[in-house]
């Protein structure tokens, strides 16, 4: 009767330890982020934690003055990078490392044939922000890591939660980064520099420097010595939904001294998960190439 009530005995505080185990990861899990700081570094240890993404993006983007649409389906390797993602009809793969770092594309319309193009050039960048290097989180992690350290101690002025959100869905963290102070000043182009290394170097957006400055045709359009207007932040307001579970910014929305420049929506996100080595190869199935 003893070894009965015994065993009986360990068995209810196996139990108890793993109902307190699991209420205690419960607790973890459901935890609010309050502080700014903490949430921001949680924001830039997600990032760096991420290996493959799924998604599909929805982009609003200022071009010529006007808000053009745009919604593809991605899927991205980090290191060593590899992009396929599909607009619609388009596509485009591209491997580091291979096909002379050009971008494979299938325009999905006549000629009917694809071609290979350099993803900084103009048929690829025309009417667009960003280029295909700036897809997934990384590019937007270096902006804020810039502010992070320009805010000092006055993070507190500049990164603030404003609340709860959702979106796809999901429940969010609304986080503003506001600028006050954003306004244009002149910059001296130096030897070997053109918008995008000049945008890389500030932190900047080279879309918007290209349209504020008229006299300027195309990114590579400058030369040393010559001055141009740049801003002195990425944006004047920045509104960020990040994800309560992935801990990423599935939004993202841009405002410049005209009003809104540039929104993001990420949908049917999955991280780290499995990617076929097939899946980064135009002779995939599923793809057209």
């Amino acid at each position: 009767m003893m070894i009965f009530k015994t065993k009986y005995f360990f068995l209810f505080l196996a139990l108890f330890a793993f109902s307190t185990l699991f209420i205690s990861f419960r607790a973890v899990r459901s935890e609010k982020i309050t502080n700014n700081r903490e949430l921001i570094d949680k924001i830039f240890t997600a990032v760096e934690n991420v290996k493959t993404l799924r998604f599909n993006l929805s982009c609003n983007e200022r071009i010529k003055g006007k808000m053009t649409h745009t919604e593809s389906k991605v899927k991205l390797q980090v290191s060593p990078r590899k992009l396929y993602l599909s607009l619609k009809g388009p596509e485009v793969l591209w491997i580091q490392g291979q096909n002379n770092s050009e971008a494979l594309v299938n325009p999905g319309a006549f000629p009917y044939m694809n071609f290979n193009l350099d993803p900084y050039g103009s048929l690829m960048r025309k009417d667009q922000h960003h280029t295909i290097h700036e897809m997934g989180f990384q590019y937007l992690y270096d902006i804020l890591k810039d502010g992070f350290k320009r805010a000092g101690d006055k993070l507190d002025k500049y990164f603030v939660i404003i609340g709860e959100d959702k979106i796809d869905g999901r429940s969010c963290y609304k986080l503003a980064i506001s600028y006050p102070d954003f306004a244009w000043g002149p910059y001296t182009v130096k030897a070997g520099e053109n918008l995008t290394t000049i945008a890389r170097k500030l932190k900047i957006s080279e879309y918007m420097v290209l349209m504020n400055n008229p006299k300027v045709s195309w990114y590579s359009d400058v030369k040393e010595g010559q001055i141009i207007q740049v801003p002195n932040a990425y944006g004047k307001l920045t509104i960020l939904l990040i994800d309560k579970e992935y801990l990423l910014p599935i939004s993202n929305k841009v405002y410049d001294d005209q009003g809104v420049f540039e929104t993001y929506e990420y949908s049917n996100l999955k991280v780290n998960s499995t990617i076929l080595p097939e899946e980064f190869t135009k002779d995939y199935k599923d793809y057209g190439f």
